[in-house]
């Protein structure tokens, strides 16, 4: 899926260069950098939700102890 994004100048330069002393193309360092960044912007994004809904009552939370005890059975 073509997508276009923009990038600040000094963003672009750097990319830019990386790609011409590596030989590879501006879209292999982009989709790289998409592939491993969106595991990690998922986690923060759903957590946050998860933790407003724990803030507004929600949300169940269990206690520690009471999880470890869980495992014990």
């Amino acid at each position: 899926m073509p997508t276009s994004i923009r990038l600040a100048p000094e963003i672009e330069e750097r990319l830019d260069f990386l790609a011409a002393k590596t030989g590879r193309s501006k879209a292999y360092y982009l989709r790289e950098l998409i592939e491993r960044g969106i595991e990690e912007m998922e986690d923060y994004y759903l957590a946050a939700e998860v933790l407003e809904r724990i803030r507004r009552g929600e949300e169940d939370v269990m206690k520690g102890e009471d999880f470890w005890r869980g495992l014990d059975a």
